[in-house]
């Protein structure tokens, strides 16, 4: 009997949610919906109340490798702890990771690809769409679900409905890239288009049947990566020489386009309709629309005040944002950088990122505050010889073993009990104390207690780059850096 499969794919980097979102944690990661969770973990959430014929299986979730222990905490705050991480060296786009995910699944598992960073405030309703698709994909179909347009929608792609099956499913006729504005409309009024919703049930040997035929190099560059694949944790990691060779498509237009117009492969192309408060949350306007508003149209989050202000976003983060006689603007304020937009050009955002790249600036892809397997820092203060940082690290976390040539570290304890080792001896800081790491000395900071653990790191010397750090043990199976010292200053921490 097939099981349905969850397949979270996690990759993206949401520019066009800058400052917010950054390379380094990007829009998945964040809680944007203002419940707290991330947009990942409502994600993995999302098909709790599946109708209990439906047998599920454990998650394959692909990701960045570079963001694979925000994924593997986020899953594990959500008690997900038999969840299948996917490592891919870099990113191919959708049909790829679907390849992965169908190579590492299950034997009969029926795959369901959900994006990370979609919402969908009506999770009942996919419940009811997915009840629809289960019987056309045991069978054999490649279902993906069609969004009830609400609006002449420029900036989604369409697919136009077949005929009916009876059952709440519909052939596909056809699909169609995003259009004019005119044409949206046209689409809207005929009744007979749907917003592609980029989510997808597949059965995993239907999958690798139509790669087969339709992308056999892809599938062949997928089939070689995982056949030597190397695991470490709770990562599977697909080689990453190989998997560079592969070409980078979409799920539509490496399969899923082609199947209508292939009936001889076997893999019926069907479409359910899905009315479930979705949104991709593609740019700040399309946050604005799902987020709560006051009666002159303002969403608001953070601390924020708006006076004479109409339809418009104020995302605070650190710090107070007070406007005055805006209509239809876009604020957003983190602790390194503001965005000021208009709502209508809030996808002209990834030009700022852009340009931020060219000019060589960080903050294009990491923020000040930086999450690690063991918890975080939040880089205060630096200037010519010192840096100064607050890190908090987990409860039962600890960072590598480690040393450094060129900079000593200063420890003050704010909160919580730290373990320290500095060259031979151990011993525990309790509030208030503190501990000077000279130069070279081999140091290891832990959190022993079961309360967050918090710090003021003081680093002085002559070069402070993390390139500059030795590395002896680290749980989280991280080498030293490789870059030579003196290259450029970074600004992680190990």
């Amino acid at each position: 009997m097939s099981n349905l499969t969850p397949v979270i794919l996690c990759g993206g980097s949401g520019t066009r949610l800058w400052p917010l979102s950054r390379e380094h944690h990007p829009k998945q990661f964040l809680s944007l919906g203002g419940d707290g969770q991330s947009m990942l973990q409502n994600t993995a959430q999302r098909l709790r109340g599946v109708h209990s014929e439906i047998g599920q299986t454990s998650p394959v979730l692909v990701c960045n490798a570079d963001h694979r222990f925000l994924a593997a905490q986020q899953l594990q705050e959500q008690g997900i702890t038999d969840a299948k991480l996917v490592l891919e060296p870099t990113g191919k786009n959708t049909a790829p990771a679907l390849t992965l995910a169908a190579l590492v699944a299950e034997q009969g598992a029926v795959l369901l690809a959900m994006p990370a960073d979609h919402v969908m405030t009506r999770p009942e309703q996919l419940h009811r769409a997915i009840e629809s698709a289960w019987p056309l994909a045991t069978e054999g179909a490649m279902v993906t679900f069609g969004i009830v347009a609400d609006r002449p929608e420029t900036g989604y792609g369409y697919i136009q409905k077949g005929a009916a099956d009876g059952h709440g499913a519909f052939g596909i006729q056809s699909f169609a890239e995003k259009p004019s504005p005119e044409l949206a409309e046209q689409y809207l009024r005929s009744g007979q288009y749907l917003w592609n919703s980029g989510l997808f049930m597949v059965r995993a040997d239907q999958w690798l049947n139509a790669m087969a035929v339709l992308q056999p190099e892809m599938l062949q560059a997928c089939e070689q990566a995982m056949a030597q694949s190397s695991r470490d944790l709770d990562f599977i990691r697909p080689n990453a020489d190989i998997f560079a060779s592969c070409p980078s498509d979409s799920i539509d237009y490496a399969v899923m386009e082609k199947l209508p117009v292939r009936p001889e492969l076997g893999v019926p192309a069907c479409v359910v309709p899905l009315d479930a408060g979705w949104s991709d949350l593609g740019a700040w306007d399309a946050l604005w629309d799902v987020l709560p508003r006051d009666e002159q149209g303002n969403a608001g989050s953070g601390e924020t005040l708006a006076i004479d202000t109409r339809n418009s976003l104020l995302f605070s983060e650190s710090r107070l944002i007070a406007a005055v006689g805006l209509d239809n603007v876009v604020v957003v304020e983190t602790a390194d950088a503001v965005l000021v937009v208009d709502k209508s050009r809030t996808q002209d955002v990834k030009k700022v990122v852009a340009e931020l790249k060219a000019q060589n600036r960080s903050m294009a892809s990491a923020h000040r505050k930086v999450h690690r397997p063991w918890g975080w820092y939040d880089s205060i203060d630096s200037g010519s010889r010192f840096q100064v940082k607050r890190i908090v690290v987990n409860p039962g976390a600890q960072l590598s073993l480690q040393m450094h040539h060129h900079r000593a570290e200063h420890w003050i304890v704010v909160k919580g009990t730290a373990q320290v080792t500095k060259g031979e001896e151990t011993f525990l800081l309790g509030e208030n104390e503190s501990t000077f790491i000279p130069l070279g000395h081999m140091h290891r900071l832990a959190n022993p207690g079961m309360l967050p653990l918090e710090i003021i790191e003081v680093q002085s010397g002559s070069y402070l780059g993390e390139d500059d750090i030795v590395r002896f043990e680290d749980p989280y199976g991280r080498g030293s850096p490789t870059s030579s010292i003196g290259v450029g200053k970074k600004t992680s921490k190990s």
